[in-house]
């Protein structure tokens, strides 16, 4: 014990002696991680408007956000406050999120977005007034359908759900698809409710939350069904659909195919011929499984085409042609003129080579009047509507026309047709306008050769017996260009006094025929919301546009024409030129061409280079509509991203370089963050200024360096 007491003793007094001492810190550093300070050196960067000097003002930095999620002021409200000074939304502008089901537009939205900017000092870029994508096709292809006359054919609802009641009999889920209700005016254009349903976490399979749509009878292999029905969620999603014979029995794993849906209530339309693949099924099951968000679904209606209809007989009355086929000889039809020939053909040589045809003869060529075929027909009916319809082919290929005609040589034509080697068959149609048409002329006397025809029917359309009655060519344009002034005239009634400069035309160039304009024949696989104004107005479509946009518009707004992958292909750049100059020499004005320049890090800089002194030599402003880079890897290195600042930062100076500061418009940067995997735009491309975390990455610094040296 002593002893321990003095070793107690020399420690206390060791202790007070070290006390007294000086501090003397130990000489130990750690260096910062290089990520660490890199991130630093980033934030330490101002707002990228900041970086404009005042030689700058006159070009504008913009950014593009969905609508709704500006109109929230939630955290990319902020973001694009702080650096842009324009925005441009995404989708919520354009028809398809406006144009409604029954034509009217929704502009609540739109409005809110435009006082909102207004606010916080922004101005908005209109995007976009015509387009062959993003439209409300279901409403524009229904305003030129067929007219149905009587009975005829029709759709038939199959089953529906519009969920303003508890009634659940046609739908259910599994126990992964939490199902509830909205409340009342939170359904599809804000009106009613709609059903939600919620899956709370990323399954390892799609299927894992299960939405059922039942109906019956089961569908039978050659029927054909269309699904309609208005969507959305509170993130973006894509789902599969899966044909099942009842809720949970698995039939084929494609059925109504894929649906995309976003905050915004979209209507999804699809139509299918049924398959061995689906046939016997009763149930479209909605996987929903990929993505951790609530669905919202709306008046689901499935409906079957009923090729009888509600009855009322046949649109046509009995031909008033009674030798059609002239199996039985040629009693009735004659000709005359040039010194052609006609007779019977050989057993063999009618339409399908089976039977016997109609043939004439012209030795050579002279005015289309000098040789003719005729048949003599009973009174037609004053104002009557009639068809015509025959197959027709010939030794070489020309140019021949048909008419009903007077004793006084006037007549209601039917207008020119081809004729070909192989057999063709034509439906053409004519309105009586004079009471003593009496007989069927086909004129070929500007055609040298053998002609054959068969099956002539010339029939009255009852306007009191069920049928369809298409619309001509010329009605079709009446009504699309009614609906496009409809269209931009709303828009720009509620726009004009927040938005001076607009894609008016956009994507108007085939990217395989760069000279020539896009067209639905063209696009083997057309989506519920493509309709190609181009192809009921021609050539001419975008004349109308321009000129409607500066009716309705105010006389100093800024009208662009638009459209993608001009670095890329230069003779896109070319064709898009010249169709500017096509545009103007019909009278109206483009003040605008923007390039979207969705490019990569390895994009060709020459071509780039070359697409901006290309435009620049327009005489036209030069915007850059929709900047973003894509990095082209799974997961980014160091050396990849200092790539793309290296791209952001040449397309900025490149611009700069080529394009005359008067010519300056301004660049818009579309993919601001970089996407996560389950996103709509460029999923996992990692194309932005800001990662996924809102992180600022090193093409922030570029970017914001290059707009110093405006």
């Amino acid at each position: 014990m002593k002893s321990l007491y003095k070793l107690g003793i020399c420690v206390l007094g060791l202790s007070i002696v070290t006390a007294c001492t000086d501090y003397e810190p130990l000489d130990f550093q750690v260096e910062k991680p290089e990520s660490v300070a890199l991130q630093e050196e980033l934030n330490s960067y101002g707002a990228l408007k900041t970086y404009m000097g005042e030689e700058a003002s006159d070009f504008i930095l913009g950014g593009a956000v969905n609508l709704s999620e500006y109109n929230s002021k939630g955290v990319m409200y902020r973001l694009i406050n702080s650096n842009f000074e324009e925005v441009t939304p995404g989708y919520g502008m354009k028809h398809g999120a406006v144009v409604q089901e029954d034509g009217s537009l929704n502009l609540a939205g739109v409005e809110e977005f435009l006082a909102t900017a207004n606010g916080a000092g922004l101005s908005v870029y209109g995007h976009t007034l015509v387009w062959h994508a993003n439209q409300n096709a279901e409403y524009l292809n229904s305003t030129i359908a067929p007219t149905v006359v009587g009975g005829g054919p029709s759709w038939d609802v199959v089953s529906s759900a519009d969920f303003e009641t508890d009634e659940a009999a046609n739908y259910e889920s599994n126990a992964n698809a939490i199902m509830s209700f909205t409340a009342d005016g939170e359904g599809a254009d804000g009106e009613g409710r709609a059903l939600t349903v919620t899956n709370e976490e990323v399954r390892e399979n799609d299927w894992g939350s299960q939405f059922f749509f039942k109906f019956s009878p089961a569908m039978e292999v050659g029927e054909e069904y269309e699904l309609t029905m208005d969507v959305r969620s509170d993130a973006d999603a894509s789902f599969a659909t899966q044909a099942h014979i009842q809720p949970g029995e698995y039939k084929h794993y494609d059925f109504f195919g894929a649906i995309t849906s976003s905050p915004e209530w979209t209507t999804y339309t699809k139509r299918i011929i049924v398959s061995e693949e689906v046939a016997g099924s009763s149930t479209i099951a909605f996987n929903l499984g990929n993505v951790a968000t609530t669905y919202y679904f709306d008046n689901i209606s499935l409906k079957k085409y009923n090729e009888e209809g509600s009855g009322g007989g046949p649109a046509l009355d009995p031909s008033v042609v009674t030798n059609s086929d002239f199996e039985s000889g040629t009693d009735g039809w004659g000709g005359w003129g040039n010194g052609s020939t006609m007779e019977r053909s050989a057993e063999g040589e009618g339409y399908g080579d089976t039977g016997y045809a109609f043939t004439f003869t012209n030795p050579s060529a002279t005015d289309f009047w000098e040789a003719q075929i005729a048949y003599d027909l009973p009174s037609l009916e004053m104002e009557a509507t009639y068809v015509l319809n025959f197959k027709v082919k010939a030794n070489t290929a020309g140019t021949i026309r048909a008419e009903l005609q007077s004793p006084d040589y006037s007549s209601d034509g039917f207008g020119s047709f081809n004729v070909l080697e192989d057999w063709e068959e034509y439906t053409l149609e004519t309105t009586i306008t004079k009471e003593d048409r009496s007989r069927l002329i086909i004129s070929y006397g500007d055609f040298a050769g053998t002609i054959y025809i068969d099956d002539v029917t010339l029939s009255r359309v009852n306007p009191n017996a069920g049928g369809v009655i298409e619309k001509t060519p010329e009605e079709k344009e009446e009504i699309i260009t009614a609906e496009m002034e409809r269209w931009i005239a709303g828009m720009m009634e509620v726009s004009n006094d927040y938005v001076h400069a607009w894609d008016v035309v956009n994507e108007p160039m085939d990217d395989g025929n760069p000279y020539e304009l896009k067209t639905a024949a063209n696009d083997s696989d057309i989506t519920s919301d493509e309709f190609y104004w181009q192809d009921y107005l021609g050539k001419d479509y975008a004349v109308k546009a321009f000129n409607l946009a500066r009716e309705h518009g105010d006389s100093d707004d800024l009208l662009f024409i638009n459209d993608y992958n001009l670095e890329y292909n230069l003779d896109k750049t070319r064709g898009l030129i010249e169709y500017v100059e096509y545009i103007e020499s019909q009278g109206a004005t483009v003040d605008g061409i923007g390039t979207q320049m969705h490019i990569s890090i390895d994009s060709d800089r020459d071509k780039i280079a070359e697409m901006f002194q290309l435009l620049a030599a327009t005489g036209k402003v030069v915007k850059v509509s929709e900047l973003d880079v894509r990095t082209n890897v799974s997961e980014p290195t160091e050396e990849v991203l200092q790539q793309q600042a290296d791209m952001y930062r040449y397309v900025v100076e490149t611009y700069v370089q080529y394009v005359p500061e008067s010519q300056q418009y301004g660049i818009t940067v579309w993919g601001i963050t970089d996407s996560p995997e389950d996103a709509n735009w460029l999923p996992g491309e990692f194309q932005g200024l800001w990662n996924v975390n809102l992180n600022r990455k090193p093409a922030y610094a570029s970017f914001a360096e290059a707009l110093e040296g405006l």
